[in-house]
């Protein structure tokens, strides 16, 4: 079964308290032995799954739920392990998913699963996928062979390095974007100055967080902020309208992906800080 969630009007969402903003969008509880956890959002209708393989092999075929014959029969998706050592079936053909690999899933792809090498340390494979009119080919990416892109400062407290997987510097895809952003340490905030970009939506997926850490999500028109308080493998839905940028109380990682109008990294609508309120 899957998670629907429906697109919220930035009239409505500044109206929301609490438990609101957590319900329409954090996304909880995502990875479960043995299971796919799916939440689709109408938000450009991206899926976000978490896949959790221990002692069972774990098959992404089915699609009456999108009602295609299987799930990437009008899809993209890409995927990256975060957990233990792991393995990818992609129709027929076996790729080993080390700890911070990454996978491009092209259109078209029929059969697609997941298994560990360790069910003791499972992979943890999080996933996301959008719509695609275009096909093209699937491509396994390690960290090795991302895009590296270093910004911030440690004066800032936001010295990071991104990591571009699913990019058109990398792979060509047909709208979707992926990447992982690592802050250095004693470095907490991400994505700041904010910014909005009104041709694409985003997903940003929490991980690599102590038990006591959490980070404040912050969401929101750029003079209409709200925050989520958001745990380790916790992630957040971001429509177009919404900036999206966090502080934590330790150090974290996370994945954000992106679909929509265009995939141009540095198309974004930026806010000056004399703006935030």
């Amino acid at each position: 079964m899957m998670d629907i969630r429906y697109p919220v009007h930035p009239e409505h969402g500044k109206k929301m308290d609490t438990a609101e903003l957590r319900r329409e969008f954090l996304i909880e509880n995502l990875f479960t032995k043995n299971l796919i956890n799916f939440t689709y959002s109408h938000v450009d209708r991206i899926i976000v799954a978490g896949i959790c393989p221990a002692e069972k092999t774990l098959a992404l075929n089915d699609g009456k739920e999108l009602a295609s014959e299987y799930f990437f029969e009008r899809r993209e998706g890409g995927v990256v392990n975060i957990g233990g050592p792991g393995r990818l079936l992609l129709d027929g053909k076996s790729y080993e998913m080390d700890r911070n690999d990454g996978f491009y899933i092209g259109k078209g792809t029929k059969e697609l699963s997941f298994s560990s090498k360790d069910a003791i340390n499972p992979a943890k494979f999080y996933l996301l996928s959008g719509p695609a009119h275009a096909s093209f080919p699937s491509k396994w990416i390690p960290l090795s062979e991302t895009k590296e892109v270093n910004l911030g400062s440690l004066e800032e407290s936001n010295k990071r390095t991104i990591h571009q997987y699913v990019h058109p510097a990398v792979v060509k895809s047909c709208q979707l974007c992926m990447g992982m952003t690592i802050l250095a340490p004693n470095c907490i905030w991400n994505t700041m100055p904010v910014h909005t970009h009104e041709r694409r939506m985003e997903v940003y997926f929490y991980f690599d967080m102590a038990k006591d850490t959490v980070v404040f999500h912050l969401m929101g028109k750029p003079d209409e902020t709200r925050h989520i308080v958001v745990r380790n493998e916790e992630a957040v839905i971001s429509p177009s309208w919404s900036i999206h940028s966090g502080a934590g109380t330790n150090r974290y990682t996370f994945i954000w992906g992106m679909v929509g109008e265009n995939q141009t990294f540095t198309d974004m609508d930026g806010v000056d800080m004399k703006d935030i309120k």
